[in-house]
This record gives C-alpha cells, sequence and structure tokens, in this order.
C-alpha cells in the first residue's frame, strides 16, 4: 500500500523501495526483447497481483462482514487494519533477510506463506481467529515490498529499469483494486467466505506463475545481517527532521484513504443512496484515478516545488472530504475521486522526496516511510470505521479533514523553516 526510484514520479501507494547491495560485475543483466527480460517483468508483476489481492482482500467485503458477524463498522474494520499492520512490522525483518538469504527466496517464501494462509481465512470461526490471521498473513506479504525493487534494480539493465518498475507497480495497483473488487463482488453473491476464497484462489494462481517464472537471481551478494547497523541506520534516518515529516505526511495521507475506504461501502449501502453490495463493492474503481496522478505528481512538484505540491494535494483531498458530505451520490463520488487524487499525489511527492533525501541507506529510509504509511492505514481505518458507527459519514469525513490539518501544519512548519534559513543566509 508499500515503499521507489529517486526520480520525481513515485510509484503507486502499495509499492515499496529498496535499492541493491551490491552492482553487478558484468553487464549481463535483463534487457527488453530478452526472453528473461519478459520472465521477469511477467514475474514481478504476478507476485504484485498476488501480494495486494491478499492484502485488501477484507476492504471491499466490510459491510458483509458486519451485517453476517453482527460487527459494527469498527470491528470489521480491524480485518482489513490488521493486514497492514502486520506488513508494517515485518518490513525491516524482510528486508534484511532479503540480504542474507537472496530476493528470490524471500519473495518466493513471502507470497506462498500468505497464499497458503489465505485458505484458511474462509474458515476462520469468529472476527479474534481472523484478526489474528490477517496480522500473520501481512508480516508474511512484507517480504514481496521489502524485496522487490531490490530485486529489479540489481538484475534488470539500467535502461529498462524504469519500464519493469512501472510494470511491478502496475501489479499492485492492479491487485490492489483487484482483491477489493473480486471479494466484495463475490461476497455480494455468495458470502464473505467465499469472497476470501476467491481472492485465495487467485493469489495462489498469481504465486504460481510468479515461481514458474522468476529468473535466478545472478548478481546477488549475500550479507549477513547486522542488527547493530541495522539500528544505527534507523536511528539515523529518524533523526533527520526532513525525512521525519515527510514519514509523518505520509502516514496522515494514507490515514485519509483508511478511513474513507474502510467505510464508504457502508454509506453508499445506507440511505439516502441504498446501493447494492455489488455495486457499491465497484466504487473500488476509482482507485484507478491514483495511477495518473501518481505520474502528474513528479510533474506538479517540478513546477510547485515540493512543498507546493504537498498543498495542491492537502487542498485537493479536503475539497473532496467536504464535497463528500453532500446527501448527493454525484457529490459523494466526485468527493471520492478528489480524495483519490489527492491522495496519490500527496503519497507520489513524499515518497520519492524520501528517495532524495536518504543519500546513505536509501532501502531503510523507504522501509521506514512504508512502516509508517501502513500504520496510517490501519489507524485512519479503524479510527473512521468508529467515527462512522457513532455519527455516520461526517464522523468519518472529520476523521480525513483532521489528519489533513495535521499534513497542513506540518507542511507549513516546513515552508517557515525554509523561509527562516534562507534569511539567515542572506543576512550573513
Amino acid at each position: 500500500m508499500q515503499p521507489s526510484s529517486t526520480r520525481a514520479s513515485a510509484p503507486a501507494p502499495d509499492a515499496a523501495v529498496a535499492v541493491p547491495a551490491t552492482r553487478p560485475t558484468e553487464d549481463d543483466r535483463h534487457r527488453p526483447g530478452r526472453p528473461d527480460f519478459r520472465r521477469a517483468n511477467l514475474a514481478l508483476f504476478a507476485a504484485g497481483v498476488a501480494t495486494f489481492v491478499l492484502l485488501y482482500s477484507t476492504q471491499g467485503l466490510l459491510p458483509i462482514l458486519s451485517a453476517d458477524l453482527d460487527l459494527t463498522p469498527g470491528q470489521a474494520s480491524w480485518t482489513a487494519s490488521a493486514a497492514t499492520l502486520g506488513l508494517a512490522l515485518g518490513l525491516l525483518p524482510a528486508s534484511a533477510l532479503s540480504d542474507r538469504y537472496g530476493r528470490t527466496a524471500v519473495m518466493t517464501a513471502s507470497t506462498l506463506a500468505a497464499s497458503v494462509l489465505a485458505l484458511a481465512l474462509p474458515l476462520a470461526p469468529d472476527l479474534t481467529t481472523l484478526v489474528v490471521l490477517r496480522v500473520v498473513q501481512g508480516a508474511a506479504l512484507a517480504g514481496l515490498p521489502a524485496t522487490a525493487m531490490a530485486y529489479l534494480a540489481e538484475e534488470v539493465h539500467p535502461s529498462a529499469l524504469a519500464s519493469a518498475m512501472g510494470l511491478y507497480v502496475a501489479g499492485n495497483s492492479i491487485g490492489g483494486m483487484g482483491g477489493r473488487l473480486l471479494s466484495g463482488w463475490t461476497a455480494a453473491a455468495l458470502g464473505w467466505r467465499w469472497g476470501l476464497a476467491a481472492s485465495a484462489a487467485l493469489a495462489l494462481l498469481a504465486t504460481l506463475v510468479f515461481g514458474l517464472l522468476i529468473p535466478a537471481a545472478r548478481h546477488f551478494t549475500p550479507a549477513p545481517v547486522d542488527p547493530r547497523a541495522l539500528a544505527h541506520t534507523v536511528g539515523r534516518h529518524l533523526r533527520n527532521p526532513l525525512l521525519v515529516r515527510l514519514y509523518a505526511l505520509g502516514m496522515l495521507f494514507m490515514a485519509v484513504f483508511g478511513a474513507v475506504y474502510n467505510t464508504v461501502g457502508y454509506r453508499l449501502i445506507s440511505a439516502p443512496f441504498h446501493l447494492p453490495e455489488s455495486v457499491a463493492a465497484s466504487i473500488f474503481v476509482v482507485y484507478l484515478v491514483g495511477t495518473g496522478t501518481s505520474a502528474a505528481a513528479g510533474r506538479l512538484s517540478a513546477r510547485l516545488g515540493r512543498r507546493g505540491a504537498l498543498y495542491v494535494a492537502i487542498g485537493v483531498t479536503s475539497a473532496g472530504l467536504l464535497l463528500s458530505l453532500a446527501d448527493s451520490l454525484a457529490c459523494a463520488l466526485l468527493g471520492l475521486v478528489l480524495i483519490t487524487a489527492g491522495f496519490f499525489a500527496g503519497h507520489a511527492t513524499a515518497s520519492a522526496a524520501v528517495g532524495r533525501t536518504a543519500t546513505e541507506g536509501r532501502a531503510q529510509a523507504s522501509a521506514l516511510y512504508l512502516i509508517a504509511y501502513y500504520l496510517g492505514n490501519s489507524l485512519g481505518g479503524t479510527l473512521g470505521a468508529d467515527a462512522y458507527h457513532s455519527t455516520g459519514w461526517p464522523g468519518a469525513a472529520t476523521v480525513g479533514l483532521t489528519a489533513m490539518t495535521l499534513a497542513a501544519a506540518v507542511t507549513l512548519y516546513a515552508t517557515h523553516r525554509a523561509h527562516t534559513t534562507r534569511r539567515a543566509i542572506a543576512d550573513a
């Protein structure tokens, strides 16, 4: 929902970023036109689909879970928040394991373990069991977003790296949207257990494709796991004020996304809209808005600067939240489009800035961003669902507006610091 290259455009929310520990000694990396290049691209596309189908498999069926298990929106939302929480907790350990045991080994183990766990989800007898399984599944899923970009950077020729990463990100986006749609549509027809089973089947198929296609790594050099060195690098990043602000922004933007998308299904099936559950589940098609917005964020940053792009993203997201308060289906849908566009623009801008700011330990810097990002999803999703249960859609929108107010405060503080620094330099 993982951390990216240091280019101005950034990946969709569910992508992660890592950099290679070593550079190849001979230039036999995968190039366009070669079978191994096509295999690597398709394999990582399939792995992205598998990972994000599973990560968001319950978000599209939360209203159905509530009705079947007699759960409040807040209780049901834990099935979505638990997976992103587990993923956040697993990112740093998974990145360290991939340095020791290899990219393909960690990616294969991650997707296979998470897909096998998915088979147990439809059999969960109660909410507690389902939430525990989702936490474990999220932790298992961490191996792919923590490792995939490093594999591509090591094994693909630099001239083709951008296109290879783009296809991987596309797999993430399609998996994230597809997981929500597939589980939601199936659950509307057959019940939530069958919805989860459908997601598990698709993830297993994608995992099989990944395992059959992924070329063996030829440019990976194992490195020992050094907890002290890792802790030193992480501590250095957390003492960097700019990185900390970027992590906070990623968390706040994702809190809005979690609050909105964990509750929008409930709103659409309730008064005054009363949409069928299958139609409400289709709302996740709006997720595609982020594909274009993420690409446009790079151009926006080039024109307005990082803080200017963030102000635009905060303003668009806030406008969408306010517009969505109207009891009009057209306003609700347009508001959701604006929220989604603003979120992706903010996330793309902040995550790209992390890569440019961290001159050393970029993999760990990006992992910390993703940890904050997915924790924001868990926190915002839970708070938004609780607020929706208490006061309806205005409650969920208020959670989002509060997050955007904090994001604006962080950005204003950064602007003030920049102006103060420039004045000090001019006066020196």
